[in-house]
């Protein structure tokens, strides 16, 4: 198998795959971890790509699915050792949002909706360095070293000139006129939007304070949709402690459906450079 083969995506169609399993035997979650003498979240986990999964998990849930075909046995045996694997973001130690990072990186397209600050993939480092520390107090400087570090990578998708990350943001009109760091950074800032903007596989629009009630109100989201047929959308909400991660279809349509009101809410791609060129001379206008 590749190297470069995402272990992150890889435990998510593995444990997609035993979900199918188990459901065709007719056997729910509980009865599995009866009869492995595991905890039903343990399953649960494997389940969701959530936990890594050995050959020998592997092994044990095949005989309990009274699986006979020796090549379906092998196919999961080698997804479970792919799985292993290390990613590109391994190397930076422990990151707490690795599972996140694992799906952008595989992503084929992602929707994000930001309501306070320019989202990681198209921050400068001037203003992540600024806005890693404000949103985290208490951050060591080494971590803040790495996190910086780890966001310029994930960059590298968006400038990928083989295999670019399909990047739709909305962006409230609050992320433009907060002030990360100082003037001079946001100006810089605000002037890399408008250059990424103009990639023809990214799409920056702004909502305006006048657009009043809308649906990102309730918070912050993203949407990243995968070309493998076999792997189904996923919408992520960051959180303080612990992410959410939702994939069944009913929940991924509810935020396709609040993300298609946010668009149609926003201004044009065209109006809003210009949105965030104005917002950029004032930034600088505030520097003289």
């Amino acid at each position: 198998m590749a190297s470069n083969v995402n272990p992150t995506v890889r435990r998510r169609r593995l444990g997609q795959e035993l979900r199918r399993l188990r459901e065709e035997k007719g056997l729910t979650a509980e009865q599995v971890a009866e009869r492995l003498l595991v905890s039903q979240s343990k399953i649960s986990r494997l389940e969701n790509g959530r936990r890594s999964i050995s050959q020998r998990d592997v092994r044990d849930l095949c005989g309990v699915y009274e699986v006979e075909d020796r090549r379906i046995v092998d196919s999961l045996m080698q997804m479970a050792k792919d799985s292993r694997q290390q990613g590109w973001w391994h190397a930076f130690g422990d990151i707490p949002y690795s599972v996140y990072i694992g799906l952008e990186t595989e992503a084929a397209s992602l929707r994000t909706y930001e309501s306070l600050l320019v989202p990681g993939l198209l921050q400068t480092p001037s203003y992540a360095e600024a806005v890693i520390p404000g949103t985290i107090p208490e951050l060591a400087a080494e971590e803040l070293e790495k996190r910086i570090q780890v966001r310029m990578r994930r960059q590298e998708r968006v400038r990928d000139g083989e295999r670019p990350l399909r990047l739709w943001v909305v962006l409230d009109e609050s992320a433009l006129r907060r002030v990360v760091g100082s003037h001079l950074i946001m100006r810089e800032q605000l002037e890399h939007l408008v250059e990424v903007s103009r990639l023809p596989h990214v799409t920056v629009q702004v909502l305006p304070y006048g657009t009043g009630a809308h649906a990102g109100m309730s918070g912050t989201f993203s949407i990243l949709e995968f070309d493998d047929a076999a792997d189904s959308s996923v919408v992520y909400i960051e959180g303080v402690t612990s992410d959410l991660y939702l994939e069944k279809t009913n929940d991924v349509h509810k935020y396709t459906i609040m993300y298609e009101h946010l668009r149609a809410q926003a201004l044009s791609a065209d109006a809003s450079r210009e949105f965030i060129d104005e917002a950029a001379k004032r930034h600088a206008d505030a520097l003289t």
